[in-house]
């Protein structure tokens, strides 16, 4: 019963996903060239565990900081497309060098809202998903460093 509450509770962290923002935020395409070695600074993101192949996926970049990671209209870049059953891939070209966190949410029905028994998600690093951080992890858990290279992560999605 845990594992559900905490599944669940992902799904209503990654709200912020669903609604809509402005400040500051890029929506760019899936552009995987943009990640081919030498054209840094980037993140490829290898998802794995995608239930289904409806609806539509959502890759967000944040800053890896605590005043920004998973707070509305902060994302620095966003990524939608068509989901596809198993394993996707993604480039995130980022501005400069540092510290950042990437969040994913698969709307499996594509409503555009947050359906807690049927939405997926993930985040950067992998964290465990608890009742008791209502599914959003710190962000010291999903930070990682990104130099002038491209960075390759893993994250595997989470459904109830």
């Amino acid at each position: 019963m845990l594992k559900i509450a905490a599944v669940s509770a992902l799904s209503i962290a990654i709200l912020s996903l669903s609604a809509p923002a402005y400040a500051g935020g890029q929506k760019i395409g899936n552009d995987l060239g943009k990640c081919r070695s030498g054209n840094g600074p980037a993140v490829l993101v290898k998802v794995s565990g995608v239930k289904a192949a409806t609806g539509n996926m959502r890759v967000q970049t944040y800053r890896g900081i605590k005043s920004e990671w998973l707070k509305t209209g902060a994302w620095l870049h966003r990524v939608d497309v068509p989901a596809q059953t198993g394993n996707m891939q993604f480039c995130l070209p980022i501005t400069e060098a540092g510290t950042y966190a990437v969040a994913i949410r698969h709307d499996i029905n594509n409503n555009g809202k947050t359906d807690i028994f049927g939405d997926g998600g993930g985040m950067s690093n992998n964290p465990s998903i608890s009742i008791f951080n209502l599914g959003k992890p710190s962000y010291k858990k999903t930070k990682f460093v990104v130099g002038n290279e491209v960075k390759s992560i893993n994250i595997k999605m989470k459904y109830r």
